[in-house]
């Protein structure tokens, strides 16, 4: 017999498929993951001892990571890539001034044209996300009164860390001037919205100048913002006080009458815990902290503690009847569950409600201007209309 006869008999001799072996799939990664997964390894260093890492004799791997910065400061193409990253702004860019066609023909950092390719030819098309992530990294530069911002970044930070202001999910609809964000964990200021229009959707669009924590700036869509912040973001609240005064400015003659807040439960409940954007909204005429310090034995608050997400202070109104507008035009995705006291009792909360926190702002702004009249909740796609 020849051989392949005798391997093609071994083969079909096989009753308990021993050679019926699967390639092996292999979980390499490519040298571009490679460095960002190295520079949010120096990242996190700095993350735990407050400085970049140092040429330390006695610690090897604190001696790998210095060397690894050195080596990616000294490349302006590993720079350019890691910008998106550099949330401690260890990578500053040496940006050549390009003036003629010939500047732009010999700036070899990219190689676009070393090739023989038609650059006319599309060959590959990226997903949206790939665009919106590309305009946010190519329209970002140095911000040249970035000394402006930088304070405003400091206290937001302070602000962060104490508590004062929180995270939170948010859509490209809610994104407002004057506001913080943080997309891929870079804190960002929205400094201005311009040129914003509808398209035939009646989704927003336009441009936006946006600053970042690591001294950059950018012009970018607003879209693109809308979308990264949706897949990988978060909008940074404002503090409570800054709240109050946006809406209404006290004066000595004004008269504080209660409060408007809104909770998160951290009930460990299944029934609760699977419920998406639940909040409790309410009044108080004490302090908050003070009505809430018994959550845990209260069937009105689930049984459970809470989480203060806003407080509201009222002056010259009655907090009860604001309360109960926003109910009404909540009333749609109002919780409706059984909740029972230690002592067996049946309550039926009503001032749980399904709703992002942003529409709940909207429409608590909506109510104070009296506009919320011309308007409805929309609960299928969580939009004031």
């Amino acid at each position: 017999m020849d051989k392949d006869k005798i391997l093609d008999s071994i083969f079909e001799n096989d009753p308990l498929g021993l050679l019926d072996v699967k390639p092996k799939i292999s979980n390499a990664i490519n040298s571009e993951q490679r460095l960002i997964q190295s520079f949010k390894e120096i990242n996190e260093f700095i993350d735990m001892n407050n400085r970049e890492p140092e040429s330390n004799l006695d610690d090897i791997k604190e001696r790998g990571l210095f060397s690894r910065l050195k080596g990616m400061r000294e490349d302006d193409l590993k720079c350019e890539m890691l910008q998106v990253y550099d949330r401690h702004n260890l990578l500053q860019i040496k940006l050549k001034k390009l003036e003629t066609i010939d500047d732009i023909l010999n700036d070899e950092r990219f190689g676009i044209f070393n090739t023989d390719d038609d650059i006319f030819n599309l060959k590959h098309v990226s997903s949206s996300k790939a665009r919106d992530q590309a305009d946010f990294i190519a329209r970002r530069k140095k911000c040249q009164n970035f000394d402006k911002y930088e304070p405003l970044f400091k206290q937001c930070q302070a602000e962060l860390k104490s508590g004062e202001r929180k995270l939170i999910k948010l859509t490209e609809v809610n994104l407002k001037e004057k506001t913080f964000f943080i997309v891929n964990g870079l804190l960002g200021y929205l400094d201005t919205i311009y040129n914003l229009t509808k398209d035939r959707y009646s989704k927003l669009d336009g441009r936006i100048y946006s600053i970042f924590e690591n001294g950059t700036e950018s012009n970018m869509l607003f879209r693109s913002l809308g979308k990264l912040l949706y897949e990988n973001g978060f909008v940074v609240t404002d503090t409570v006080e800054k709240c109050n005064e946006d809406m209404n400015p006290i004066t000595s003659e004004d008269k504080g009458v209660g409060f408007i807040y809104i909770l998160k439960s951290k009930s460990t409940n299944p029934q609760i815990l699977e419920i998406n954007n639940l909040y409790k909204i309410g009044y108080s005429t004490s302090p908050v902290k003070d009505r809430i310090k018994n959550a845990i034995n209260e069937p009105t608050y689930l049984m459970a503690p809470v989480e203060v997400i806003s407080i509201y202070e009222c002056y010259n109104m009655n907090p009860q009847k604001f309360e109960q507008l926003l109910h009404s035009f909540f009333g749609k995705v109002c919780l409706n569950i059984d909740v029972f006291d230690k002592n067996g009792n049946r309550c039926t909360p009503r001032e749980w409600f399904s709703v992002p926190i942003p529409v709940i702002e909207r429409a608590i702004e909506l109510l104070i201007t009296g506009d919320i009249i011309n308007y409805k909740y929309d609960p299928d796609n969580e939009l004031i209309l």
